[in-house]
């Protein structure tokens, strides 16, 4: 199917983790579809990652941006419009599942809202002028810890919460504006980061066991390439009536009847 995106102008933040990770994975996707992909990140990756796919003659351009820090995502955003001119849809993806709990500092915590959650806000914030111009629409990537809380990370949480909650707010504001916005939860994906998390716990293939079983759907880890190809339909105008709706990629995780885990 083709999805239309072919010269589009897609802003990704939080793509340049390893190679595997959710955002690496959606780099790859939107340039297969022939799409531009605009990364802002603060990992050196970013600068390879363009490197590569400009050697196989894609366009891409990657800022680096601390993205705590308001200053250098509006330089950014400024950067990536002066080459381009335009930009054609924003992907949301930073997540730091940081464990910033209830005994974590004043700091931390402001730090965690920061990073997961006034990011998104200020890089939409930024692109708005530019998204209005296109008619593009923007994804947030979302954790079903902002739906069923998980223990010990208040700062990511109540982040997700609030990206929820800003996507439909959004969807609501941009309608006049023929701006659609949605959000993407994932809930137990196998990336590169859960494989090193795995692998710190004592009983960790024990532990991924009796997570895996608790999918509904397969019994199985959903993959960075299902979530990427969500991502993608999503953006384009195959999905142009969609806006304001929380998209589970999670093989039913979240949502379906827990009466189905019974052995």
């Amino acid at each position: 199917m083709d999805l239309g995106l072919k010269d589009k102008v897609v802003l990704i933040t939080g793509a340049a983790g390893i190679k595997g990770s959710i955002g690496e994975t959606i780099v790859q996707h939107l340039a297969a579809e022939g799409a531009i992909p605009a990364i802002i990140d603060r990992n050196d990756r970013g600068f390879v990652y363009v490197e590569e796919l400009q050697a196989r003659g894609i366009d891409a351009i990657f800022c680096k941006t601390d993205v705590t820090n308001p200053g250098q995502i509006e330089a950014s955003i400024k950067k990536i419009t002066d080459k381009y001119g335009k930009i054609d849809a924003v992907i949301n993806n930073v997540g730091v599942n940081d464990g910033v709990g209830l005994d974590a500092s004043y700091e931390d915590f402001m730090w965690s809202l920061k990073l997961n959650m006034v990011s998104y806000f200020l890089v939409v914030k930024h692109a708005l002028p530019f998204l209005k111009a296109s008619t593009g629409n923007i994804l947030n990537i979302g954790s079903k810890v902002g739906l069923t809380g998980q223990g010990g990370t208040s700062g990511y949480a109540a982040s997700k919460g609030g990206v929820l909650g800003l996507t439909r707010e959004w969807a609501v504001d941009l309608i006049k504006d023929k701006i659609r916005c949605n959000a993407i939860i994932i809930a137990e994906s196998w990336t590169p980061a859960y494989d090193a998390w795995i692998k710190t716990l004592e009983n960790g293939e024990e532990k991924l066991k009796s997570i895996v079983k608790k999918i509904p759907l397969e019994n199985r880890m959903t993959t960075p390439a299902e979530i990427a190809d969500q991502c993608l339909f999503t953006i384009s105008e195959r999905s142009s009536h969609t806006t304001g709706q929380f998209i589970a990629v999670d093989g039913g995780y979240v949502n379906l009847d827990r009466s189905l885990l019974t052995e």
